[in-house]
């Protein structure tokens, strides 16, 4: 029988933008949309973020307030899960309802196909993509970033919020040749070992601005003087070479000022987590890493990046997917249809961490890495509509 909510009066399967196929479809999709955002989000933070700040709280002296804010800033990082999550619980709910209670099959008699059934729920995935897209750029990364700086402040109110190792700062600047070409040519280098939030240690710093001079400043730790707009370096030496690089002079010190740019501490306040950036912070990290030659660290930020990117569009893959396996004829439960979703939602975050780790180590590029998982349970919706439609 076809439910009382929906009753054909034309053609359903006319590919205008949007039928009354479509709204019915769409009203049944919202409700268990909804609530998988709530149940997989609640769920997630739960699991990481209670339990640690209860912790805390107990053990720590975090205050309350703290606490509760901690928490609302990292809901929008598990949203963003929820999301893809929520898709597949949707479509596979909804379509295996529809489908115990036959009324796909009386739209297949209506002269509507399985394509165009499953259509709606693969436009709606669309536009969750989307949504995704925009927690995961605008909202995520910068909540995760306060409630990190949030939760140091309050446990470590006497001591710096955060602590950066090896801040590597170049600087290039275009000199035109004799022919009237451009070389770029690296004109500073300015490097530390740590940064503590207050003062930099372990400083060297080439310095090829001035024309015919180069100098190298060796120190043992400086800091920002906001006040000057001038850096002070401490116990040190500053080493003169001449244009031909022949030794000119050599200057010991125990305090001295020096007129350098303040971007390497800017650079070193704005390092983040992988997770508390957006994709633009990320590629502008990236190129900071590829100056500092570290393998590891770059192919570890390539495959992050690659990431952020193909995590939105698992939210069209669940959705062929859920929709697919709801289209099978068969009689399941909503019961059945979450366990389903679990066991699905597992296979591919395994598959996802397992290929990001391949790509880490090598073997795989950073795209196929980030991207396989999509590609593979695309590969397996396609089949299962295809198999569908042949029934």
């Amino acid at each position: 029988m076809i439910s009382k909510k929906f009753t054909p009066s034309y053609n359903l399967g006319s590919l205008l933008p949007f039928t009354i196929m479509d709204r019915y479809l769409t009203s049944e999709l919202i409700a268990p949309f909804f609530f998988g955002v709530g149940a997989f989000s609640s769920l997630g933070v739960t699991i990481d973020a209670v339990f640690d700040l209860v912790r805390k709280i107990v053990e720590s002296g975090l205050p309350i307030d703290i606490a509760i804010q901690v928490f609302l800033l990292k809901f929008p990082n598990f949203i963003v899960l929820a999301f893809p999550m929520s898709t597949l619980l949707a479509t596979l709910m909804t379509y295996s309802r529809l489908s115990s209670e036959s009324e796909l099959i009386a739209l297949r008699g209506c002269g509507v196909s399985v394509y165009r059934i499953v259509l709606t729920a693969v436009m709606l995935s669309l536009v969750v993509t989307g949504m995704t897209f925009v927690f995961n750029e605008q909202i995520a990364p910068a909540a995760n970033y306060q409630a990190g700086v949030t939760l140091d402040k309050a446990l470590k109110s006497d001591k710096p919020a955060f602590k950066q190792q090896n801040i590597f700062y170049p600087e290039y600047q275009d000199v035109i040749q004799p022919d009237g070409s451009k070389n770029r040519i690296l004109t500073r280098l300015f490097y530390a070992d740590q940064f503590d939030g207050k003062r930099m240690t372990g400083l060297t710093i080439i310095d090829r601005s001035t024309k015919n001079l180069n100098q190298i400043v060796v120190s043992e730790s400086a800091q920002w003087n906001p006040s000057q707009n001038i850096w002070d370096f401490y116990n040190g030496t500053i080493y003169f070479v001449a244009a031909d690089r022949s030794y000119r002079n050599i200057v010991r010190f125990e305090h001295q000022q020096l007129q350098l740019p303040r971007t390497p501490l800017s650079l070193a306040e704005k390092s983040r987590d992988y997770g508390e950036m957006n994709i633009s912070e990320a590629l502008d990290q990236l190129q900071v890493e590829y100056l500092g030659g570290d393998r590891q660290k770059i192919r570890k930020l390539e495959v992050r990046i690659q990431q952020k990117i193909s995590l939105p569009f698992v939210c069209v893959v669940f959705g062929l997917v859920g929709a697919a396996m709801g289209s099978i004829p068969q009689r399941t439960g909503r019961g059945t249809s979450f366990g389903i979703s679990v066991v699905v939602i597992f296979s591919y975050y395994l598959i996802f961490f397992i290929s990001g780790a391949i790509a880490q180590a090598g073997a795989l590029s950073p795209f196929m890495g980030a991207w396989l998982p999509n590609f593979l349970f695309l590969g397996i919706g396609l089949f299962l509509l295809i198999r569908v439609a042949k029934r």
